[in-house]
């Protein structure tokens, strides 16, 4: 790395970064509070109000947004005049999924091969420590040269739109000329990426009934209907034989037109068994960056062990669809919603729920903050240029900003590229891209300043 006085900086909080990140990785901050004490959020969400407040934050607050969370905020003056900047991560994380699955325990920060392991430590836990490792360098180097807002959200994952609703009903606390989103990823280790567009998600859970009670198979199979079966049947319909999503009215023939992905990468990064073939159709990158793509998130059956030879009464699933950018996250949900009705077999009864909806997001790579990143990107990551990427997950609070402030610059970065394996076990980190983007947004911050004047 450069010996860039920030650079030098950066690389000297790394120590204290680890056991910060250490400390919040321990709080079992997912927002399900049916799953995890609601205690280990509202930990969490104290912590991160704790750095705000030592590092010179005006205004740290614990925001009660509308679905039961808290969202972090905080208000860092700059030089009278300069340009505002909202600093955005989020704090809750996904669940550890199996725990013996791990190699480490999940919420015990754990270093290995050079890597560090433990949930959230990259999605987005390690966001946090991102912001606060470049204003730290900053104020060691000459001071912040913008304003900054913090707003670190406690809900993201679950998708249920609490601060969202808190920004629409609340619209002058995060106004900014630039935002950082801190929740995405490079494209691979070592290449600065910032990823200019995001697929939307909806979650649909479905019911199927058809019987008042479950039945002997040996007695009823064959005549009687089956839920499960005819769940199975309608979960069918959502794919095609090569695996592409179909849902009846929604397009998937998009084609992504930046950044490739090769698709023995892809194989790597995804760690599919030898002999597996990858679903869909076009480019790997059209597949998951600018195609619908639905997956189903769990069904509710009986489970292996234990079974009884009975025929279904009922059965459920939890099914997501992301959704590319220039479709309405709601029509979406509607055209899924109708066919899940239309595709049940045998005058089964279904019932749909929408329980999670966010739309798409599309930046603006032409904006001068954009060459202000490359710039930074540049120098904290030398011989390398900024890359372009799409992303197939969800941010919703993206498209939120977008229409509160319609002339805000948006730019996602952040420590998710795919070694990271974000919401799978063994979740990990890599300490060399959380010092360069650490960098990276401290230089960025200096240069966006610099080109207000």
């Amino acid at each position: 790395m450069s010996p860039n006085p920030v650079a030098m900086t950066v690389a000297s909080l790394m120590p204290r970064a680890k056991e910060e990140l250490t400390e919040l990785v321990a709080f079992k901050s997912v927002a399900d509070f049916d799953q995890f004490p609601r205690e280990e959020s509202e930990g969490a969400a104290r912590w991160i109000a704790d750095a705000l407040s030592a590092e010179g934050f005006q205004d740290v607050a614990l925001l009660d947004t509308p679905d039961g969370t808290q969202s972090v905020y905080g208000y860092l003056p700059g030089p009278e005049g300069a340009r505002t900047v909202l600093l955005y991560a989020h704090y809750d994380v996904q669940p550890p999924l199996d725990e013996s699955g791990w190699a480490t325990p999940p919420f015990e920060l754990t270093e290995r091969d050079g890597r560090w392991y433990g949930r959230g430590a990259a999605d987005c836990k390690g966001g946090v420590i991102m912001h606060l490792l470049a204003l730290r360098a900053l104020k060691a180097d000459g001071g912040v040269p913008v304003n900054v807002k913090v707003i670190v959200e406690g809900s993201e994952e679950q998708g249920t739109g609490g601060l969202e609703r808190y920004a629409e009903e609340h619209p002058d606390l995060l106004t900014a000329d630039a935002v950082v989103i801190g929740d995405a990823g490079n494209f691979r280790a070592g290449l600065p990426t910032v990823t200019t567009t995001l697929r939307g998600m909806t979650m649909v859970r479905v019911r199927v009934d058809t019987l008042e009670g479950n039945l002997h198979s040996g007695q009823f199979g064959g005549a009687a209907p089956d839920a499960l079966a005819a769940l199975v049947r309608v979960l069918d319909s959502l794919r095609a034989e090569d695996g592409s999503t179909t849902v009846d009215g929604l397009s998937g023939d998009s084609v992504w037109e930046g950044l490739r992905y090769d698709e023995e990468q892809f194989r790597t990064d995804a760690k599919v068994l030898d002999g597996v073939e990858l679903i869909g159709s076009g480019t790997v990158a059209d597949r998951i960056w600018a195609r619908p793509a639905v997956t189903v998130l769990g069904i509710d059956c009986p489970p292996v062990v234990g079974a009884t030879p009975s025929v279904q009464a009922s059965a459920r699933a939890l099914i997501s669809l992301r959704v590319p950018p220039g479709v309405d996250a709601a029509k979406a949900t509607e055209l899924l919603r109708t066919h899940v009705e239309s595709h049940t077999p045998w005058g089964a009864r279904v019932s749909t729920e929408q329980i999670g909806q966010g739309q798409a997001f599309r930046a603006d790579p032409a904006s001068p903050a954009y060459q202000a990143m490359a710039d930074a990107m540049a120098v904290a990551y030398p011989g390398q240029e900024m890359q372009y990427a799409g992303q197939g997950g969800s941010i919703p609070l993206c498209n939120t900003l977008a229409e509160l402030y319609p002339n805000a610059e948006i730019l996602l970065t952040g420590l998710s590229e795919p070694e990271a394996q974000i919401h799978a076990v063994n979740e990990s980190v890599s300490p060399d891209e959380l010092e360069r983007l650490s960098v990276a947004e401290a230089l960025f911050l200096r240069n966006y300043a610099a080109g207000a004047n």
